[in-house]
This record gives structure tokens, sequence and C-alpha cells, in this order.
């Protein structure tokens, strides 16, 4: 990651969806004094977490364009998946 200070601008740009920038926009811009800070260290959590995702995205991306596995553990929960959409459309959900 990115050794630069966060700012509100990286912070919106790291977001990397309108929507979710000018929610960030207006909280910022509503946080009282005393939250200020507080609200600003979620956000950067949050850009943190979008940033870390991309990277580990581009990564896996990578991988497979090389015809290798994707990188780390992977749980195959295709049959949990499966039996919880047949209960639902059992129930008449679409």
């Amino acid at each position: 990651m990115s050794e630069q200070p966060w700012t509100i601008e990286r912070i919106c740009d790291a977001l990397g969806n309108p929507v979710l920038a000018q929610k960030f926009l207006g909280e910022i811009n509503r946080a009282p004094e005393g939250e200020l800070l507080q609200t600003f260290a979620e956000w950067v959590e949050r850009a943190e977490r979008v940033v870390a995702a991309v990277e580990r995205g581009r990564e896996i991306a990578a991988a497979e364009a090389r015809g290798e596995e994707p990188p780390g553990q992977w749980v195959d929960v295709t049959e949990r998946v499966l039996g919880d959409a047949a209960r639902i459309r059992s129930r008449g959900a679409a």
C-alpha cells in the first residue's frame, strides 16, 4: 500500500465509487468537532480495505491470466449455495 497520508481526496479516490464517496463526504461534513477524527479514521479503515481488496483482485486476475491457480486458500461452498437456493425455491421465491 502507498505510504501517502490519507486525505479526504485520497479516501474518495480509494473508495472507487461515487455513491460511496458522496456518503463519506456527507458524514465527514456533518461530523461534530468531537467526532471528526473518529469519523475520518473509520473511513480510512474502509478505504484501506477497498484498496486491499482491489490489490488482491488484481493478484488473482494476474494468476488466472498466467493459467495458474489463484493464490490463497479457497473453500468450495458450491453444495451449500445450491442447497440454500433449493430451499429458497421450495418456499416459492423466484
